[in-house]
This record gives structure tokens, C-alpha cells and sequence, in this order.
């Protein structure tokens, strides 16, 4: 069961006047107006229901966290509404921390105080790149040395960073992708998140799209490059919150998704193909130590929480090491002495 559950309350585009070539919010939360105090009041009681009996089942943390929009760009004054909301439910102990996304050149030190007096415990920043280049085909409006200042200060004030990246924008390739990862890296985030590009509807970059001047990636590539950042920021210790937009009806539907990117288990076909990775030199070198006619019994592990990565999506995994390797009879096992993302490939003698 997960230990730490986040209340969503989005807030299309609002304190955002920058058009990225990427965005449209409206598709991506199947919402067009900012909700009143009342409406984010009852997005909260309405998600307690739910999550405060799961207390007594272990779950530790419950975060109220404002998405959608950058939300330090709206006026001060409209900040201080939103959060004086979550800021009750924090004071009564209903829920553990206040969460919001933003862009780094909407940080400063008034902002900071602000949410600190109200008890804001995680800032994530919507980097997307750490490449100029990337950054300004893309229409971001911002520029790397912004990141590299606002991480600086939000951590200053004691805040927990995260950092959002995307993977396949304008410009973008797998070097300037594991720069980004390594670049994120290096400012120490508590957390991160890797999104694909995904062409929507209504965006600048479905223009791009049909006119050739952009090529959406495949969802392979999507995959490969995906899987190099996450490496990378997992071996630093970030924990990784989501690789992949989350599934909604109005993604869910296929009605404004254009190109093969978005897969609604996209996080497990990534963290399944760095299963394969970690499996397939061990079970090389079992292979080549074998006669050309021997054959032989290995286990293969993870711990239970990566045991469906193991398997892969659809079996993929299976058929993979399966058709790869017939001369091993491979039998699936779960070692719970395993860390997240480690495995073991043991033959049998």
C-alpha cells in the first residue's frame, strides 16, 4: 500500500501568460475555469473520505497540492486564498503538507515567505530542459540560469524541490535528455518527474506536428530516452514520482492525443525496460558458460513492489527473455531482500 497520497486541486493555467508550444491545460485537466475557495474546500473533504480511514492502514502523509497552472504567477493576494484553505485542513492535522507546482522564473523571496507563512512544504519547478536551445523552440520563456536560481533559493528557504522534466520537446534529443537528467541531478531535488511529449489539441505544437516541422517521438524512442534520465536521477537518490501524464478521461479517450507517445502504463514500460537491462548481461554470461545443447534452470527476482516490471507489460518481459534465451528455463520469483529496481538472475546448479 502507498504510504503518501496527494489531494489534487488544479488550477488551469491560471498566473501563467506564457504560451508553450506544449500546453493546453484545459486538455490535460478537463478543466477551463480556476475552482473558488468553496470548490477546492470540497475537493479536499471529498478526497478525506477516502484517504482518512486509510490512516489506521498505514498511510502516512496526505499532501493538498495545486497543480495545473503555475501558481506563484497569480497576485499574491490570490495565493494567499488558496492556501489559507489548505492551511486550515494543515492546522487541524488532517493533512501533512501543501504541494504546488510553478516555473523558476516565478520564484523570489517574497513569494517564498509567503508560502512558508502558510505552510507549503514542496515546490516543484516545470524545468521541462536544461538546454537553451530546447527551451526556447519550445517557447518556455525562461532560461536555464532561472532553474539553476530559483532551485538555489527554494532550497534556501527549506522547501522541498522537485523538478519536472519533459523528454522529446522541439530540439530535444537523447544527449541534450541525459544532460537535462544529469544538470537536475546536480541541484539535489527531493523528487522528479519525467513527462513524454504528448501533441495535444489546441497547442502551437500540433501545428508543428501536421506541418512536419516537429516529429513526435515513438513510443520506443520515448521509452529509451525515458529510461536513461530515470537511471540517472534514481542512482542520485531522487525519488521519482511519476514517469508519464496521468491517465483522465480526456487524455483516455484518444480525442486529443496526436502520434503514438501516451501509454496509459507508461511508467512500467519504462521501469520494465530497465529490467531488461539490468537482467540481460547476467543472463548472457549464464548463457555463454553453457553447451550449445545444455540447458538450464534460473530465477530471475525483484522485490514485490517491481515483481509486475519484472513480468512486463502484457508479459512483454516474458516473451522477451523467453525467446532470447530458450536454452533457460526461467522461473519468476519475488525476493523482498531486493531494493526497488534490483535483479537477480540465479542459476540452479
Amino acid at each position: 500500500m502507498k504510504k503518501h497520497a496527494i489531494i489534487p486541486v488544479f488550477i488551469p493555467h491560471l498566473g501563467c501568460p506564457n504560451d508553450c508550444v506544449f500546453c493546453n491545460q484545459r486538455k490535460i485537466t478537463a478543466r477551463t475555469t480556476a475552482p473558488t475557495q468553496e470548490a477546492v474546500r470540497a475537493t479536499i473533504d471529498e478526497w478525506l473520505t477516502t484517504l482518512e480511514p486509510r490512516r489506521s492502514e498505514g498511510l502516512e502523509q496526505i499532501e493538498v497540492a495545486f497543480y495545473g497552472g503555475s501558481f506563484t504567477g497569480l497576485e499574491i493576494e490570490e495565493q494567499s486564498l488558496y492556501l489559507a484553505v489548505a492551511k486550515d485542513y494543515l492546522d487541524a492535522g488532517r493533512i501533512d503538507g501543501i504541494h504546488l507546482s510553478t516555473r523558476p522564473d516565478y520564484i523570489d523571496d517574497e513569494i517564498l515567505t509567503n508560502l512558508r507563512d502558510y505552510g507549503v512544504r514542496t515546490i516543484e519547478l516545470g524545468v521541462q530542459s536544461f538546454d537553451d536551445h530546447v527551451l526556447r523552440l519550445s517557447n518556455r520563456g525562461h532560461s536555464p540560469d532561472d532553474v539553476y536560481r530559483a532551485a538555489a533559493l527554494i532550497k534556501s528557504y527549506g522547501f522541498r524541490l522537485g523538478i519536472q522534466l519533459m523528454i522529446g520537446l522541439p530540439g530535444d534529443s537523447l544527449e541534450t535528455c541525459i544532460y537535462s537528467a544529469k544538470e537536475a541531478a546536480k541541484l539535489k531535488p527531493e523528487l522528479a518527474r519525467l513527462y513524454p511529449t504528448i501533441v495535444l489539441d489546441d497547442t502551437r505544437l500540433l501545428e508543428m506536428y501536421k506541418s512536419g516541422e516537429y516529429q513526435a517521438l515513438s513510443r520506443e524512442d520515448a521509452i529509451l530516452r525515458t529510461k536513461e534520465m530515470y537511471k540517472i536521477l534514481d542512482k542520485a537518490g531522487i525519488y521519482i514520482m511519476r514517469v508519464g501524464l496521468k491517465s483522465t478521461d480526456i487524455i483516455g479517450d484518444g480525442g486529443a492525443i496526436n502520434g503514438g507517445t501516451y501509454h496509459p502504463a507508461f511508467r512500467q514500460l519504462v521501469e520494465s525496460a530497465i529490467v531488461r537491462d539490468r537482467l540481460e548481461p547476467q543472463l548472457d554470461a549464464i548463457s555463454a558458460s553453457l553447451q550449445s545443447d545444455q540447458t538450464v534452470k534460473v530465477d530471475l527476482s525483484t522485490n514485490s513492489s517491481w515483481f509486475s516490471n519484472l513480468i512486463g507489460n502484457a508479459r512483454e518481459n516474458k516473451l522477451h527473455f523467453a525467446f532470447k534465451y530458450p536454452q533457460l528455463n526461467l522461473r519468476y520469483c519475488v525476493d523482498n531482500s531486493l531494493a526497488d529496481g534490483e535483479c537477480r538472475a540465479i542459476l540452479h546448479q
